[in-house]
């Protein structure tokens, strides 16, 4: 029978597509990255989707997100993200967590409830957070390296952790994982150099923030990489079709 799908029924068959409509993927960070992410995933047929971020849209995130417009900035990103998910697919579960995630607060988090999880957030302390909660249950996690400072979207690369070479964040990851005893990690890595973006505080959020003063504001938490449309959608949307195909795999399990 015709439905949305079809075409992608047409390359994964029916069971697969049965099976991908019972899977719950969990996103963590809905930028650049996550957002496009999230879409694929929507678009793939996943059946239910858990959106984690604190953020709101922010003028400046118009330039690469997939949700960002004028007419969500001030939103948060998860409403605006789950809203847009919605539309594509009314069917698809949306859990919106409208929280940064830190090891403080994992504890929220129960990951034995998600089929896979997808790690589009900026901090290590975070990262290496997800990757041992997730692991401990058991589930299959796929972390972005770092997507800003990059002009060449060709570059991206999916490979286990101590494969990397290049990126800056990768290297502190394989570091920090040996420490922990993190044996493999399948990563989005890029093997271009970052590009230093140049210094003008007139264009940035410091001071001229939407955020409002009690919430947790991007450019408080870290730098402000420089990022550009085509760039961190590649990213999110490898991401999606990693987990995609893996996912497919248990259909047959």
């Amino acid at each position: 029978m015709l439905s949305q799908f079809s075409r992608t029924q047409l390359l994964l068959g029916p069971e697969v597509m049965d099976h991908l409509s019972r899977c719950r993927v969990a996103v963590f960070g809905i930028g650049g990255v996550g957002g496009f992410a999230v879409e694929a995933l929507a678009r793939g047929g996943i059946g239910a989707l858990d959106l984690i971020d604190s953020d709101r849209v922010c003028l400046t995130n118009l330039n690469r997100q997939l949700h960002a417009t004028h007419a969500t900035v001030g939103r948060f990103k998860v409403e605006a993200a789950r809203d847009r998910v919605l539309e594509i697919n009314p069917q698809c579960h949306v859990t919106v967590h409208q929280t940064f995630y830190l090891p403080e607060n994992r504890d929220q988090f129960d990951f034995t409830q998600y089929d896979y999880v997808l790690d589009a957030i900026d901090t290590v302390k975070g990262k290496l957070s997800l990757v041992e909660q997730a692991q401990a249950a058991g589930t299959p996690i796929l972390c972005a390296m770092g997507a800003g400072n990059k002009l060449d979207p060709t570059a991206f690369r999916t490979a286990d952790i101590y494969e990397t070479s290049v990126c800056p964040l990768a290297r502190v990851m394989r570091s920090e994982c040996r420490k922990r005893g993190i044996r493999h990690l399948k990563v989005v890595y890029s093997t271009e150099p970052p590009i230093r973006p140049l210094g003008e505080p007139a264009i940035g959020c410091r001071s001229d923030s939407i955020c409002p003063p009690d919430a947790p504001q991007c450019a408080v938490r870290r730098d402000i990489p420089g990022s550009v449309s085509f760039v961190p959608g590649v990213v999110g949307l490898i991401m999606a079709g990693e987990a995609i195909k893996d996912l497919a795999k248990g259909a047959f399990q």
